[in-house]
């Protein structure tokens, strides 16, 4: 039995055939070592690996109409993946230089406003003696972080005149705090 050419090349499929034939959950399920183990060898992390392998697909899904299909499909998604990896070198040192320059400009700003004598330290105890009851304890309780209400409960006050109050300390021992300090 013969079987005729024309029968032959219609069961071999088309180029653009399969390019669709492979699904994405086949294309995940053959290619994610592959895009995974490229982006780790690249990054050295295997979670920010994870993260774009997930990229990758996520590319891949968004993309399935214009992404190559058979043969070239691994290649594409390697290339994806190494594209990926090195963006997120990019940005990761991006971000630890940005955090360096927090962190330095955060020291030195705190450098400028902690006290670095103890002379300091006294002035702000004698401009804080100064200030009368109960606006003191408002200010400190305020600068130890409670509420205006957590204040006016522990100071059996009411909570509208605990704002004003705080107000009030903070004015009065900056005003104090730079006579004694102007002193010195």
């Amino acid at each position: 039995m013969r079987v005729g050419v024309r029968a032959v090349i219609e069961s071999i499929p088309s180029q653009a055939e399969g390019q669709n034939a492979i699904g994405f959950d086949e294309a995940f399920t053959l290619h994610h070592r592959a895009v995974f183990a490229t982006a780790r060898a690249i990054l050295r992390d295997a979670a920010l690996a994870e993260e774009v392998t997930q990229d990758v697909f996520l590319k891949l899904y968004r993309h399935q109409d214009s992404a190559p299909g058979g043969d070239l499909l691994r290649p594409w998604l390697l290339r994806v993946a190494i594209n990926e990896s090195r963006n997120a070198i990019r940005t990761r040192n991006r971000s630890l230089a940005r955090d360096a320059a927090y962190q330095k400009t955060r020291q030195e700003v705190a450098a400028e406003f902690e006290p670095d004598s103890s002379q300091q330290l006294e002035a702000a105890r004698r401009a804080l003696d100064k200030i009368k009851e109960p606006m003191r304890s408002c200010l400190l309780l305020r600068h130890q972080g409670l509420s205006y209400r957590e204040i006016a409960q522990t100071l059996s006050l009411k909570e509208n005149y605990v704002g004003s109050l705080v107000a009030r300390a903070r004015k009065e021992f900056t005003r104090t705090y730079g006579k004694i300090g102007a002193k010195q």
